[in-house]
């Protein structure tokens, strides 16, 4: 099978556009971050919004942005994550690293494998507040399933606490018709109940409303199922336990930017995470992964 690589502008982003045959990859250099993905001429299974903007200094609504060296707000995080960051200004959500440009370090064909390793080099010491030295990469390989890994080194003298998580959009049919199978028993933290803790008591999760979850003590592979488009999307994950479920629904989709008022029904994010009880510390010296391979499955 062809594979091809070629760079692009997009708008204001410089990308990638990965071809494996009739498969289509896109790649913004800021954040190293995926912006769809697709198989031939099924619907997507990487999700962008319709109103994305490719600006630079702004994620990308959609896609795969990458969350790191903490998630969401900074005071939510346990407090040794709270306590890498030193900076004057207000802690941004989800990190440091999604609006900076990342350097493509190696592009290569595998037989009929796309590889793409992405590093950060601000993470040596540069981030703004946040004095670690991380050698920060992603790994991107797209075969018959996407697999995406992410590397921390601690190549500093102290550890190093972080949050991080693949923020994955995934495209549905209908938000409404979908639902998440491999939660059954796990403990999650509900943000919408004021951060209650709570356990997953039926099988599957379904969504009839505005969505915010982090489950925990998670197994290695969840699988979105959507009967409508005749298929699943089967997550497998590694160096990790934990992940965020999230939809905002009608109200909220209204107020977010580079959201169209009804995208809320196109889109599920099932975030592959290190949070909370799951949080990485790194040694001086050690290493950690977390990946995840996504793959479309149809229903038989």
């Amino acid at each position: 099978m062809p594979v091809d690589i070629q760079r692009i502008e997009m708008d204001q982003l410089a990308g990638w556009r990965v071809r494996r045959g009739e498969d289509e990859l896109l790649i913004a250099e800021q954040g190293a971050q995926i912006l769809s993905y697709r198989q031939g001429d099924a619907p997507p299974i990487i999700w962008l919004s319709e109103e994305a903007a490719c600006q630079q200094g702004q994620s990308v609504r959609g896609g795969v942005p990458v969350c790191w060296p903490w998630f969401g707000d900074l005071t939510r995080n346990p407090q040794r994550v709270q306590a890498s960051y030193h900076g004057e200004q207000p802690a941004p959500f989800h990190g440091l690293v999604r609006t900076l440009p990342w350097q493509l370090r190696e592009q290569r064909s595998e037989g009929d494998t796309a590889v793409l390793e992405f590093h950060c080099p601000q993470a040596l010491g540069q981030l703004p507040g946040w004095p670690h030295r991380i050698e920060l990469a992603l790994q991107i390989r797209l075969a018959d399933e996407l697999e995406l890994s992410l590397s921390s080194r601690n190549v500093g003298t102290e550890a190093v606490a972080i949050s991080q998580a693949l923020h994955s959009y995934f495209a549905v049919s209908d938000i409404r018709q979908v639902r998440v199978e491999g939660l059954a028993g796990c403990p999650y933290i509900d943000t919408l109940l004021d951060w209650q803790q709570c356990r997953q008591q039926d099988g599957d999760l379904a969504f009839n409303g505005e969505t915010d979850r982090i489950y925990q003590q998670l197994p290695t592979t969840l699988e979105l199922i959507d009967p409508a488009w005749k298929r699943s999307i089967r997550l497998t994950t590694r160096g990790s336990r934990s992940a965020v479920l999230w939809n905002p629904w009608i109200d909220k989709a209204k107020r977010l930017s580079s959201f169209a008022d009804d995208a809320w029904q196109r889109m599920a994010c099932i975030e592959t995470a290190n949070v909370l009880d799951d949080v990485v510390v790194l040694q001086p010296g050690q290493q950690h992964l977390l990946g995840v391979s996504v793959t479309a499955i149809p229903a038989l």
